[in-house]
């Protein structure tokens, strides 16, 4: 038990520190050949920072353990939104951009519903599903980034990157590029395989290891980010960001995994609550309409008023505290 908790540590830190490299390896290429900051932004630096749950949502689908992919991906959301972004917002609110969180939203809340219809209505997750998920995908970039190209939208992809990835040495970078993506796919091995065998020797359902543990694990690199970002003054993260990074969670991490292993709703891989004398998956009654909640929580006041509000923040890190303590209980 004490080598799989170790080995489940040292797939967290692979992930981080893979994931931290790769970023920077992937931008300083795409910096050299002279490829806009915006279009990083939008496309290597978004895509690179959720490789982490990609790379275990895909290896957990492809070993035969979707629930894994399905809690990885809704963990995350609640994780980036109810903890990530909930801090930043109860340490320091502001203004947002409104006009850089429209379309992030109206794609976030259009592929939940589709994700939500699938496990209520048809209690499993078929190929063609995630099919439409990954094209979701590739539409939503295509779209920002055409957005973002237009004259006077410069501000609608923030990149946040630091650092001076123009001064490394082109062999660096590919070093980088390379180094990370091997930890990652490493880490990413280790989280899955010790992940499902603490969850066995625990009797614990691999979803509440995903939700929690794994999720979390894979929303470090963001959480680390944000409170570094706080230190130094830099203030609150891009909601834009929050709401791409969970978009991304559902279409291209949830979208790639269902793609490889289609995966029923079922026991006992997914954790059962009594409601009334009635049995049914928490998974539907907790976890799907508490994402959809949080982000509801997080973007539609800032959408209506233009800023955040230090309650949104609060409110949001006591919901993830009793979710977290709830999935042990």
């Amino acid at each position: 038990m004490i080598v799989h908790i170790l080995l489940f540590i040292l797939g967290l830190i692979l992930l981080i520190k893979g994931g931290d490299w790769f970023v920077d390896g992937a931008t300083g290429i795409a910096k050299k050949f002279h490829v806009p900051e915006i279009i990083i932004g939008a496309t290597v630096v978004s895509i690179g920072t959720t490789l982490p749950e990609v790379l275990v949502s895909a290896t957990g689908a492809a070993t035969g353990h979707g629930a894994m992919a399905y809690g990885n991906a809704i963990g995350s959301i609640i994780c980036n939104t109810a903890l990530v972004a909930a801090i930043t917002v109860a340490v320091k609110p502001g203004k947002i951009n409104k006009k850089s969180l429209v379309i992030p939203v109206i794609f976030f809340f259009a592929a939940a519903i589709f994700y939500a219809g699938n496990a209520y209505v048809f209690g499993e997750f078929k190929r063609w599903s995630g099919i439409v998920l990954l094209v979701t995908f590739f539409v939503y970039m295509f779209i920002l980034v055409k957005q973002a190209l237009k004259p006077g939208n410069e501000d609608m992809v923030e990149n946040e990157e630091e650092g001076d990835d123009k001064e490394k040495a082109m062999w660096l970078v590919v070093v980088l590029l390379v180094v990370g993506a091997a930890l990652i796919a490493v880490g990413a091995n280790l989280l899955v395989n010790h992940g499902i065998a603490i969850a066995g020797a625990l009797g614990v359902p691999e979803t509440v290891i995903a939700l929690t543990f794994v999720a979390l694990g894979t929303s470090l690199p963001e959480l680390v980010t944000a409170i570094t970002s706080l230190a130094k003054g830099h203030g609150a993260l891009s909601l834009g960001n929050v709401c791409g990074a969970n978009l991304f969670n559902l279409v291209l991490v949830s979208g790639l995994s269902i793609t490889i292993g289609p995966f029923k709703i079922a026991a006992p891989d997914f954790s059962v609550m009594n409601l009334g004398g009635k049995e049914v998956f928490s998974s539907l009654v907790v976890d799907t309409p508490l994402m959809l909640i949080v982000m509801a929580i997080l973007t539609i006041p800032a959408l209506i008023k233009g800023k955040l509000s230090r309650w949104q923040g609060i409110i949001l890190l006591v919901l993830y505290a009793a979710f977290t303590v709830s999935q042990f209980i």
